[in-house]
């Protein structure tokens, strides 16, 4: 598939897809993206998490070679994007770019001409056009013209379009935004299976449930700034431990089992609000078959046991104090 990069580009075989360095971008008095750093590693996938006007979009504008940075660097698989743009170009694929070239077209004719650009034979694009039809759900609206699609569809046929050549490195900037739940389910298969084959995705995301299921790694963004990162254990881990719930079958018997919880897990445990449950951190898992001896022996029975992990909601709470569905005004001007 060289022919679909433009005279053999290749990316630099090298660990990083993705090295941004200070990246700073300025709109009037607004300071969009304020300094970010990222390390993408190749073949995998790299979640940029944060709420409507973080920086998000921005800081992919720029990685992309479509915003130029007022500051600080960046490198696509070696090749800096200010410097080299062309050669980057050629190593990526940018999804929120709507995929017509006319939208009086079919989904399928459109396919098919974009693959023809890309350098297939005719046979050739007929048969991926196909294939990506049916993988994205829209073999049945194949032949409706584009202006007939709906928002959802639109950005099926996006992504769609922009796996033609299945570039080396692919940006999804919140790819699956306004999709039904199976649409959803659908997409995040489909990029799982674009690093299985060889590409590295980097996807900007304000649904902690996606980043929680496709990201390796994420870097958490708010304000323009990078204000954690690291897997989702470790972010989750790094506002404490998961919790132990428990629910006594006797109201009663809460302050009995109250005071077992801290002499065994020598904790400080919380009683909350609702009848016989009871919320205690667990540092020790071990010591959860000594909690449930001590509570047998002690005579007191339990109606429900559980442990919680944090939340990436509760990372996100905890790092910005704020939630990640913040209505704060979107400072980019642009969706981010």
């Amino acid at each position: 598939m060289d022919h679909l990069y433009g005279k053999g580009i290749r990316p630099n075989q090298g660990e990083w897809a993705v090295e941004a360095r200070g990246l700073v971008k300025t709109f009037g008095d607004n300071r969009a993206v304020d300094g970010v750093d990222l390390n993408v590693r190749a073949g995998s996938i790299y979640g940029v998490l944060g709420p409507n006007g973080a920086g998000k979009t921005t800081t992919i504008r720029m990685l992309a070679t479509l915003l130029r940075p007022d500051a600080g660097s960046a490198r696509i698989f070696g090749h800096d994007v200010a410097k080299e743009s062309q050669i980057v170009r050629q190593l990526i694929g940018v999804t929120g770019q709507y995929a017509s070239v006319d939208e009086s077209l079919s989904a399928t004719e459109n396919l098919v001409i974009f693959s023809r650009l890309l350098g297939l034979g005719r046979g050739e694009a007929r048969r991926k056009a196909a294939e990506l039809l049916e993988e994205f759900g829209l073999t049945e609206a194949a032949k409706r013209p584009l202006k007939n699609f709906s928002g959802g569809m639109r950005r099926r046929l996006d992504l769609a379009a922009s796996l033609i050549a299945q570039p080396p490195l692919i940006f999804l900037d919140e790819p699956t935004t306004g999709l039904d739940p199976r649409t959803r389910a659908q997409m995040w298969e489909t990029i799982r299976r674009l690093v299985k084959t060889g590409s590295t995705v980097l996807l900007t995301t304000q649904y902690l449930d996606e980043a929680d299921q496709l990201a390796d790694r994420i870097a958490v963004i708010d304000r323009g700034r990078v204000v954690a990162e690291g897997t989702v254990d470790e972010l989750k881990a790094s506002v404490g431990t998961s919790s132990l719930q428990l629910r006594v079958q006797n109201a009663m018997d809460v302050e009995a089992a109250r005071r077992t919880i801290e002499r065994v897990l020598k904790v400080q445990s919380n009683v909350s609000s609702e009848a016989g449950k009871i919320t205690a951190p667990m540092a020790d898992a071990d010591r959860v078959t000594d909690l449930l001896i001590a509570l047998r022996e002690a005579g007191i029975p339990l109606a429900e046991l559980s442990v919680q992990k944090p939340t990436l909601d509760e990372v996100f709470l905890t790092i910005t104090g704020h939630g990640v569905s913040s209505d704060e005004p979107n400072k980019e001007g642009v969706s981010a």
